[in-house]
């Protein structure tokens, strides 16, 4: 294995670089995908329902394969995958660019999932490694702003390049972004990381994994039918069997030891996955509401979409600084309830209310996520020792992505009781109103639950 300091300082900064533009991008084409949903919507006549498997259908895939892809990349090397990564992007960004019908952009969406797990699973590791400890928490920081870049960029210039070229251009951008880095890495990035270098991989438990975890999206899809309860039950029991067969593993693919010796480690990531279950959909929902609701351009709509993010951009960097004094299940705890006020907010949400009051609710979530993110990810990556910060890494990330999923999950359960398989269209308009606030109020009672969990994680510093 590489060590950190074999690369070289110009090394290390294009390190940097390259881990930085993947980190802008995934959230880039979530966000951006977001606002262009009406508009695929009516190309491709998709009802309320597959709509929502367009920005779902990745996050699946990336949910599945992350953990797993994150142990390969220590066993096969880290660079290598992160230039896979990187490739399989450029691919699947072309395939769903070029798509026909619903089928084939479904495909391409799930096969950037795939390769954004590559990329997820391997950024954060490559910078840690590649920056000595004394300057890793400003490195990461920069890495963490390209992120919230990422988010805040997406819906404002993923709705203008929707009305001036179309939603396919959306694609077409990502695969120029994505040359720099591939070109960067093969011809100046030298030596590989490999800490797990030998070791077996544990393929019996990623695939226990990759069905438990599949199972439980779609049955969220297929609620309030029958086969829907069946298909989530039979997850719970998938993922109950997976987390013996890894206690038992002796090389596992998720070390589950953490979750149960480790109280800070194991709540914070619990506080990780109730935060963006109940704040992830938010994006999508405003952007039904104002563009079918209150007959808002996909450019206009975006831009009001820019507050959350933005508050997001500005005040993190903040609060990471302010948890290296202050007790990051403080900030963390507040920021969640920060997060409950601007969700009840929305819970009233209709075509009459103000856009001032959209914008006010989101800069409270905006403000809100940032004092919670980054103390949380902070108190995650300092309850570990340092042998076990990829680990940290490739958890908390699962932690994101799995509560990115079940708020998916929950919106698409909600959209299915009150629109159920039909396009959106004015007849059903009151009935979308509908589904939008009670989705929010769900949204706002298990945020409010994360509270608790937030706090349980007790002193991260020992008075």
């Amino acid at each position: 294995m590489s060590q950190p300091s074999e690369t070289g300082p110009g090394h290390a900064t294009l390190v940097l670089l390259i881990t930085s533009i993947s980190a802008f991008i995934t959230p880039f084409n979530g966000s951006a995908i977001n606002i262009a949903l009406p508009a695929i919507g009516h190309e491709f006549a998709m009802d309320a329902i597959t709509l929502s498997w367009v920005a779902t259908s990745t996050l699946v895939a990336t949910a599945v394969f992350l953990v797993p892809l994150g142990r390969l990349a220590d066993i096969r090397g880290l660079k290598k995958t992160m230039v896979t990564g990187l490739v399989v992007y450029i691919f699947a960004a072309i395939f769903s660019a070029l798509s026909f019908n619903m089928e084939t952009l479904m495909a391409s969406r799930v096969l950037q999932g795939l390769a954004s797990a590559m990329i997820v699973s391997t950024s954060t590791a490559l910078v840690v490694l590649a920056f000595p400890l004394s300057q890793r928490g400003r490195v990461l920081g920069i890495n963490v702003a390209f992120v919230y870049i990422g988010l805040s960029v997406g819906p404002f210039l993923g709705g203008i390049l929707t009305q001036a070229f179309g939603w396919r251009s959306i694609f077409w951008l990502i695969v120029l972004l994505l040359l720099a880095p591939i070109i960067l890495t093969l011809t100046l990035i030298r030596g590989e990381w490999a800490a797990a270098r030998g070791e077996k991989f544990d393929l019996t438990g990623s695939i226990i994994y990759g069905i438990g975890v599949t199972a439980l999206i779609m049955g969220f899809s297929e609620l309030p039918g029958w086969t829907g309860f069946i298909a989530i039950i039979l997850s719970i029991l998938v993922l109950i069997g997976f987390v013996l067969w890894e206690l038992r593993a002796s090389e596992p693919v998720l070390n589950i030891a953490l979750f149960i010796n480790n109280r800070a480690f194991g709540f914070s990531n619990l506080a990780a996955l109730i935060n963006y279950a109940a704040t992830f959909a938010v994006t999508f929902l405003l952007s039904l509401h104002l563009q079918y609701l209150n007959n808002m351009t996909p450019a206009s709509a975006g831009i009001v979409l820019l507050a959350m993010p933005i508050m997001q951009t500005i005040f993190s960097p903040m609060a990471g600084r302010l948890s290296d004094r202050i007790e990051p299940r403080l900030l963390a705890s507040i920021g969640m309830g920060l997060n409950v006020a601007g969700l009840f907010m929305l819970i009233f949400l209709n075509e009459r209310l103000p856009l001032y009051y959209i914008i006010i609710s989101l800069i409270i979530l905006g403000l809100g996520f940032a004092l919670f993110s980054s103390p949380n990810t902070n108190s995650v990556m300092s309850s570990v020792d340092r042998q076990s910060l990829s680990i940290a890494s490739a958890t908390l990330a699962t932690m994101r992505l799995i509560g990115q999923m079940l708020s998916m999950g929950v919106t698409m359960m909600v959209l299915a009781v009150f629109i159920g398989h039909v396009q959106i269209a004015p007849p059903v308009f009151p009935q979308l109103q509908s589904s939008i606030r009670a989705c929010f109020a769900i949204f706002t009672v298990l945020c409010f639950g994360g509270i608790f969990a937030s706090l349980a994680r007790g002193q991260l510093r020992k008075p």
